[in-house]
């Protein structure tokens, strides 16, 4: 049952992610051992994977400070800002354990279906919400309520822009290493005749 649940996520990213970047549609045929090849360089991004790894750590603090933050303010709120604001937080929870865990694999491993999940993830739910936490008054922002949603505003950001160029690059690069790949083995092939009448051996019968 997760097999498929996790076939029917992978389909879901992978439909996504040819729609989104209409390059990516030339992986869909291509085997993943024969894009990469024998012994080639995985291409992460670093800046992308270094700005993932602060993110983690730093998610755990922007979760627990903002949550402190609820906490002390709770009783200022409106009925429907306190409903809110905790579907809010329960929403950008579950997303960012799921964004983080989709960019860190899709950029380690060079898996564009799960990066493009991540950076949709990113740009469609996760920097809005952040926006609304930051931009919207009638919640009674705290100073540091603030101040970790604008850093935490600044990873979001940072991941959109640099998530579309890696995407980008790692599918131009993965169908380029197909076409080499298929390439060497074309010239490969067409070396054995040459190879094989230098060294063939003709055998003449003893009178």
């Amino acid at each position: 049952m997760e097999d498929r649940q996790s076939t029917v996520v992978h389909r879901a990213f992978t439909s996504v992610t040819e729609t989104v970047f209409p390059g990516s549609r030339s992986l869909k045929h291509i085997p993943r051992e024969k894009a990469l090849g024998t012994g080639s360089e995985l291409v992460s991004d670093l800046p992308l994977q270094m700005c993932l790894y602060f993110n983690t750590y730093f998610s755990v603090f922007w979760f627990v400070s903002s949550i402190a933050m609820f906490i002390a303010k709770y009783d200022h709120l409106a009925f429907y800002y306190k409903f809110i604001l905790i579907v809010i937080y329960v929403i950008m929870l579950i997303v960012e354990t799921i964004r983080l865990y989709l960019g860190n694999t899709g950029n380690l491993h060079e898996k564009v279906p799960e990066l493009a999940g991540f950076w949709l993830l990113t740009l469609l739910l996760q920097l809005p919400l952040t926006l609304l936490l930051l931009l919207n008054e009638a919640a009674i922002i705290l100073p540091l309520e603030r101040a970790v949603h604008i850093v935490f505003a600044l990873f979001v950001t940072f991941e959109v822009v640099q998530g579309y160029r890696v995407i980008n690059m790692l599918t131009q690069n993965q169908v380029s290493k197909f076409h080499l790949r298929h390439l060497e083995d074309f010239v490969e092939l067409q070396d054995i005749p040459a190879e094989s009448e230098e060294t063939e051996v003709i055998f003449r019968p003893q009178r």
